[in-house]
């Protein structure tokens, strides 16, 4: 099924329907039959007083399968052996052309597992940290080149392959995907990727993501082109439009921009504590993001000096420096002693305490003075005894206490270890490691996220229920596993 847009009341029955719990399972449906076809055969079926939504989709449509559980055997003695038979589930071969909503990739790529049966953007960087670990060099080069098909074609790498993502992206990786592809296969992998790098920085400097904070200096929000429900939480989104009193359109493009930003979803982008209907994510410029596009202003500059193209060289290190002396002014909360995210329209801190705060860390953006306080709140605050948690608040969304997330514990452990706290990076990798390995001998599975703070408890909150495959799981795992060796 495409575009809700293309068979607008077809797609609102059904997905209004209550057929489906999860609204992303009729938007990854195959339709049969030709959509002129389809169309006809709702135009004339929708009419007739007998008219059966569940048998019309059972007739006109295959419905997706669910990408990556793996019962383990008897024998599945350990993690590493289970992820190491889930990297051959998650496995999907390239599609040369459009099928449904899934949008073509020239290469191999791995998915995370359960409703997500396609690749994803940020997502992959983690899973990649593993199969590095696992040896498995190509299927990380195919996935680069998978994203730099994305920039080629699009202008950008969109959340997903999916054709409902086309109007966001999400956590700008791509860089630092480029960099660990370049750690294993050397310095040349810069001149390869350096042009859609570059590409890709321009689009998230274009009109919608870039403020002007302040005059000719941007920082960088998550943005939506869209201002409708998203077609893969429809009746969720249009169910929360009736609650709120913000206009529908601004409502939906604050959802949208939630789920560009990975974060779907948390009071990191609430107005009001936990009133979800209160939702103002483009109001907000999250310190997470613009550390991500400092470090793509650094790999840039590197990249260009490495072609003695130093007028690009010189621009982005300018740029990346410009950024950080904002990341400082605006981000940093004096208060509370920590990153916060900043909401430009209000003029103010967020004052909402998150393991966003640890990215300047992880980028080894801030002075020692300042990375020793925002530690000092991560060990206070955050770091419980399944590891770090989200943020503080305890508010029914997936990303919010008690849940932790495996790609904000590698973000963690690294700060910990750039700025000399060996003892706070073991603490949260080993405890993370642990609750991994507790959670998989109850159940059997490498879970999308844990609830860090009663570890004999399985997550939850969120849209849809806790997913199992899971392919930054499996990712941040296996690299934590092997840095934790290393360390003394």
């Amino acid at each position: 099924m495409r575009d809700h847009t293309t068979l607008d009341e077809l797609f609102n029955t059904i997905q209004l329907s209550g057929l489906f719990p999860d609204s992303k399972t009729f938007c990854d449906s195959i339709p049969k039959v030709s959509l002129e076809e389809l169309q006809v055969a709702f135009t004339t079926m929708s009419k007739q007083s007998n008219f059966n939504t569940a048998e019309f989709v059972a007739t006109y449509f295959t419905l997706p399968e669910k990408a990556g559980a793996v019962e383990p055997s008897d024998q599945a003695a350990s993690v590493e052996e289970h992820i190491e038979r889930l990297w051959k589930n998650l496995y999907r071969d390239p599609s040369p052309e459009n099928t449904g909503t899934l949008l073509a990739l020239p290469n191999s790529y791995i998915v995370p597992g359960g409703r997500f049966g396609e690749i994803y953007y940020w997502d992959s960087y983690f899973t990649m940290l593993g199969l590095k670990v696992s040896n498995r060099v190509s299927m990380i080069e195919d996935m680069v080149k998978n994203f730099a098909h994305f920039i080629s074609t699009y202008g950008f790498i969109p959340n997903g392959n999916r054709s409902y993502y086309l109007t966001r992206s999400q956590p700008p990786f791509f860089g630092l995907m480029v960099q660990l592809l370049a750690s294993i296969k050397g310095s040349s992998v810069y001149n390869e990727y350096r042009n859609v790098l570059e590409k890709e920085y321009e689009f998230w400097m274009e009109k919608g993501s870039a403020i002007e904070i302040e005059p000719t200096k941007q920082l960088n929000r998550y943005w939506d082109s869209a201002t409708t429900p998203r077609p893969e939480a429809y009746k969720e989104d249009m169910h929360l439009a009736n609650s709120s009193h913000q206009p529908k359109g601004e409502l939906y493009r604050h959802i949208r921009a939630a789920a560009a930003s990975g974060w779907d979803f948390s009071t990191r982008w609430f107005e009001n504590g936990n009133d979800f209907s209160s939702i103002t994510t483009t109001n907000i410029i999250p310190v997470d993001l613009n550390v991500l596009l400092y470090q793509l202003e650094h790999i840039l500059s590197d990249a260009f000096a490495q072609t003695d193209d130093l007028d690009k060289a010189v621009f982005y290190a300018g740029a990346a420096e410009i950024r950080k002396e904002l990341i400082e002014k605006y981000c940093w909360n004096e208060s509370l002693q920590t990153y916060t995210d900043y909401n430009f329209k209000e003029g103010k801190s967020t004052g909402i305490v998150s393991a966003a705060m640890l990215f300047p860390l992880f980028a080894e953006l801030c002075d020692a003075d300042r990375a020793r306080s925002v530690l000092k709140t991560a060990k206070e605050q955050l770091l419980k005894d399944g590891g770090l948690l989200t943020t503080t608040r305890n508010s029914g969304q997936q990303w919010d206490a008690p849940n932790g997330w495996a790609p904000l514990q590698w973000v963690g452990f690294l700060a910990a270890l750039h700025y000399n706290d060996n003892e706070l990076a073991k603490e949260i990798g080993n405890r993370w490691v642990a609750i991994n390995r507790q959670v998989f001998a109850r159940t059997g599975k490498m879970m999308e996220k844990y609830n860090v703070v009663d570890v004999s408890l399985e997550a939850g909150g969120g849209e849809y229920e806790g997913q199992d495959g899971f392919g930054w799981t499996n990712g941040v795992f296996l690299a934590l596993n092997e840095k934790l060796a290393t360390l003394k």
